[in-house]
């Protein structure tokens, strides 16, 4: 059972214990997720609500804000939809400051970029927005935020106004992501293209964004992000930045990382072979990894 059933249940019987068993007043609101199956979405918004009903109660703005939140990372429950937050992204603090709530979230919400940021961060703020007392949502991961948004600070209705990403098209992929045994396991995908999107482009972002599937975890060490991938005829180049070494906890599986971006980048039809470089020239090894010769898809 996920945290926030557990919170209403815990609410619920409260309540009924304080009330001698008479009936309590819920109230029902939105949480915003993604489209599963992108191609429904084709030519459309991504986002798709689901609603959920919340006993009435004497608690706080404060409160309530956290309970949707912890909601909204709990995911959906219906199996057509599929949460815009990375898997492993956890809510560290809520906070209140006149009518703007400061949202800080782990540091998996920082792996999402361009559109996918775009979807996580308006999801969100629209699900906190539907509260009376709260305006606007200034989102931070681990108290800082995100240098390479164009805006902090969102508001519902300057939401709604904006394009929340169409869905150009999709492409199929298998992603590998490590399971219990630390062995890498297959995910099959359907990846939205939004406008400006590659195939080899969504792939990354999707493995860095994390499995869908909970049995499974994100095959990317903390801190890690490979730089520009681009597709040239049958050849994926994947261009891996060295200062990242530095600063890779002492036991980062890279290995299982590139062997993962490999299979997943070989999976799409229109990829033969992944090569890597770094720093944008050809190397014999990428910390201990031995990555001079091209993986070859099977």
């Amino acid at each position: 059972m996920s945290r926030w059933m557990r919170l209403l249940c815990a609410v619920t019987c409260c309540v009924l214990l304080a009330g001698c068993g008479g009936n309590q007043t819920q109230e029902e609101y939105d949480l915003y997720f993604r489209e599963r199956d992108l191609r429904a979405a084709a030519g459309g918004g991504a986002l798709r609500t689901e609603s959920i009903r919340v006993p009435e109660q004497d608690a706080d703005t404060e409160t309530l804000a956290e309970t949707l939140i912890q909601a909204l990372l709990d995911g959906p429950q219906d199996v057509t939809l599929q949460n815009t937050i990375p898997a492993g992204t956890t809510l560290l603090s809520l906070t209140l400051s006149g009518s703007q709530a400061v949202v800080d979230l782990s540091s998996a919400y920082a792996s999402l970029s361009g559109v996918e940021l775009t979807l996580a961060d308006q999801a969100v703020a629209l699900t906190l927005t539907q509260l009376p007392e709260i305006v606007s949502v200034r989102i931070t991961v681990r108290g800082q935020e995100l240098a390479y948004r164009s805006r902090q600070v969102f508001s519902g209705r300057d939401v709604l106004l904006e394009p929340e990403g169409d869905v150009v098209s999709t492409v199929e992929a298998v992603l590998y992501f490590l399971d219990g045994a630390g062995d890498l396991a297959a995910e099959e995908r359907t990846l939205p293209l939004y406008e400006g999107d590659t195939q080899v482009g969504a792939v990354v972002q999707a493995l860095a964004a994390g499995p869908l599937d909970e049995s499974l975890s994100a095959v990317f060490p903390e801190g890690f992000r490979p730089g520009n991938v681009w597709l040239e005829e049958d050849v994926c180049y994947v261009n891996l930045p060295s200062r990242l070494l530095e600063s890779l906890p002492e036991d980062a599986r890279l290995d299982m990382a590139l062997e993962a971006l490999a299979r997943s980048l070989s999976s799409l039809e229109s990829v033969h072979e992944v090569r890597f470089l770094v720093d944008g020239e050809f190397a014999a090894s990428y910390g201990s990894v031995d990555i001079s010769e091209p993986y070859l898809s099977e």
